[in-house]
C-alpha cells in the first residue's frame, strides 16, 4: 500500500559463528597466546634497541659507547632501563661528573641484584625505619640475630660494639663458654652479611677471669679467658681479615685486689687487668663483578689480580682513556681504591690530634665514670664504653652520611657517636626493660644540646621483641 514502508529483516549469526565469518574472511583474526606472547617480545625488543640508540649529548655517550656489551651481560632489560633513565635525569656538568655519577648508579644496581640474591625475604617495614630521613638516632629494641637477620645484604657501612661478657653481668649469662661462642658466632655471621664489603668492623672486647664451665663448675675452675685472642679466632672463620688489635690502656687500677702484701713471695703475685682490647677486621667478599674504571668510566677493564685476599683488582684496557702510564698500561684500581680515593677532599679530612692519638697501637684514655659520689649510677647500664671508641671508628671509617650499627647497643654511646658527625646511628638492644628509661634520658639529654641538624626528629624506635629467640643466653626475669 502506498505510504507504508517496506519492513527489513536482520539476521544475527550467532556468536562464535561471527567469529568464524570474520576469520575466513580476514577481517580480524584473534592471535594466539603464544601470538600474543611474541608480540609482546618484539615489542620489547624494539623498546630496548630503541634505548641502545638513546643519545645524552655528554661524555655518558662515550662511556656507553665502549661498555654496552658488558651491561647487557650484566643487567636484565629492566635493570639497564632503569640504569638509562637515571643517566637521563641527571644533568652534568663536566666529564667528571659523568664519570663519577656513572660509576655510582652502576655500583648501586649491583648491589641491589646481590641483595636480592642473598636477601629475598628482608624485612620492609624495618628496612624502611632505618630509610627515614626524619631521625639520625634508630633504637631498635630486640634480640640482635633476629633483627640482622631482617636486614638487607651489605646495607650498613660501619659496625661498632663491646659485645656482653660471658657471665659477667646479671643480664649476659651462659650454661658455659661453648653456649657463648656459638651464640656470638651466629651474631656475627649474619654482621658479616649485613656490612658493606669492604668495610670495618670495630669490636672492643677485654679478657675476663671467669669459670668456663667446660671442665668443673666448682669454683678452682676459674681461670683467665683470652676473649681476644677467641674472638679474633671466631672472626676469621666466619670470613672476616684481622687488621689490628689496639690495646686500650684504661690507666691506674682503683682496686685493692691482688696486692697480697702479707705475703710478698714467689708464685702468690700476679697483675690485676688494666686493658681491653679494641680489634679491627676488614671484610673482603671477593666479588669479580666487572666495575668501571675510575678515570674514564668504561667497563672495558682486565681484571688484575688480588690485592688483598678477597679484594679483586682491575686494570683499564680503554686505549683512549685519559691516564695511561709510560708504557701504555691502564690505571690500575679496585672496588675499595675507588671508594677511599673519591673522598680525598678537605671535607674528610681527619684531624691531625686524632691522628696522634692513635698514632700507636697501645692507646691511653679512662674507661667511663658511671657511678656518682653517692654511689648512684648515673648511666643505667653496668658497663658502658667510652665515646673514644666509636669516635675514631666513624671518622676512620666512614663518610658524612652513612649508616654506623651497634648489634649490642647498651647505652647506645655508638648511634649517638654517630649522629654527632653526620652519619645514621644504629643500635640493637635487647634488654628493653632494663634499660630503657635511661637511654631515653641520655637521648633527651644529647639531642637537647646543639641541634647541628634543623629539621631532623632525633631518635626513633622501633620494637622487635615480639620475635622468637633463638639464643642460648639465659634471659633475665625482669618485671617493669
Amino acid at each position: 500500500m502506498k505510504g507504508l514502508k517496506k519492513k527489513t529483516t536482520t539476521y544475527r549469526l550467532p556468536k562464535a559463528k561471527k567469529h568464524l565469518v570474520r576469520e575466513e574472511s580476514g577481517l580480524n583474526v584473534y592471535p594466539s597466546t603464544q601470538d600474543r606472547e611474541l608480540i609482546l617480545q618484539k615489542k620489547q625488543t624494539l623498546a630496548i634497541s630503541k634505548l641502545y640508540e638513546l643519545k645524552f649529548g655528554n661524555y655518558f655517550d662515550d662511556i656507553l659507547k665502549i661498555s654496552l656489551p658488558y651491561l647487557k651481560k650484566q643487567f636484565s632489560d629492566a635493570e639497564l632501563r632503569e640504569l638509562f633513565d637515571l643517566l637521563k635525569s641527571y644533568h652534568a656538568n663536566s666529564t667528571r661528573e659523568c664519570v663519577d655519577y656513572f660509576g655510582k648508579v652502576y655500583c648501586e644496581l649491583v648491589k641491589k641484584q646481590y641483595q636480592m640474591r642473598t636477601s629475598p625475604h628482608y624485612d620492609t617495614e624495618l628496612c624502611n625505619f632505618i630509610g627515614d630521613k626524619n631521625s639520625q638516632i634508630k633504637i631498635i629494641w630486640g634480640d640482635c640475630y633476629q633483627v640482622l637477620k631482617r636486614l638487607k645484604s651489605e646495607s650498613i657501612h660501619l659496625m661498632v660494639t663491646s659485645p656482653p661478657y660471658y657471665n659477667a653481668r646479671e643480664y649476659s649469662k651462659w650454661e658455659n663458654l661453648n653456649d657463648y661462642f656459638l651464640d656470638m658466632k651466629e651474631v656475627i655471621t649474619e654482621c658479616y652479611r649485613v656490612l658493606d664489603n669492604h668495610r670495618v668492623f670495630v669490636f672492643n672486647v677485654g679478657d675476663i677471669y671467669d669459670n668456663d664451665r667446660l671442665v668443673t663448675r666448682s669454683v678452682w675452675g676459674k681461670r683467665r679467658i683470652p676473649l681476644g685472642a677467641y674472638f679474633i679466632r671466631l672472626f676469621e672463620e666466619v670470613g672476616f681479615t684481622f687488621i689490628d688489635d689496639f690495646i686500650w690502656d684504661k690507666g691506674e687500677v682503683q682496686t685493692q685486689r691482688h696486692k697480697h702484701t702479707n705475703t710478698p713471695y714467689p708464685f702468690y703475685q700476679y697483675p690485676i687487668n688494666c686493658y681491653e682490647h679494641i680489634l679491627i677486621f676488614h671484610k673482603h667478599r671477593l666479588d669479580k663483578t666487572r666495575y668501571p674504571c675510575p678515570i674514564c668510566g668504561c667497563l672495558k677493564v682486565n681484571d688484575n689480580t688480588q690485592s688483598e685476599i678477597g679484594l679483586q683488582s682491575w686494570e683499564c684496557d680503554n686505549e683512549n682513556c685519559f691516564v695511561r702510564s709510560k708504557s701504555n698500561r691502564g690505571k690500575r684500581f679496585s672496588l675499595k681504591t675507588n671508594i677511599t680515593q673519591r673522598h680525598q677532599a678537605e671535607e674528610y679530612k681527619i684531624s691531625e690530634t686524632l691522628i696522634r692519638k692513635w698514632r700507636k697501637d697501645i692507646v691511653n684514655f679512662p674507661p667511663v665514670i658511671k657511678i656518682n659520689s653517692k654511689g648512684k649510677n648515673i648511666l643505667g647500664h653496668t658497663a658502658p664504653f667510652p665515646e673514644d671508641i666509636p669516635e675514631v671508628a666513624v671518622l676512620n671509617y666512614t663518610y658524612p652520611g652513612e649508616v654506623v650499627l651497634d648489634p649490642f647497643a647498651g647505652s647506645f654511646t655508638t648511634a649517638i657517636v654517630a649522629s654527632k658527625y653526620n652519619r645514621i646511628g644504629i643500635g640493637i638492644e635487647l634488654n628493653k626493660v632494663l634499660f630503657r628509661d635511661n637511654v631515653i634520658r641520655i637521648l633527651k639529654k644529647e639531642t637537647s644540646q646543639i641541634d647541628l641538624y634543623s629539621g631532623y626528629k632525633k631518635y626513633a624506635e622501633y620494637d622487635l621483641l615480639h620475635f622468637t629467640k633463638t639464643h642460648r643466653q639465659k634471659i633475665m626475669e625482669v618485671t617493669g
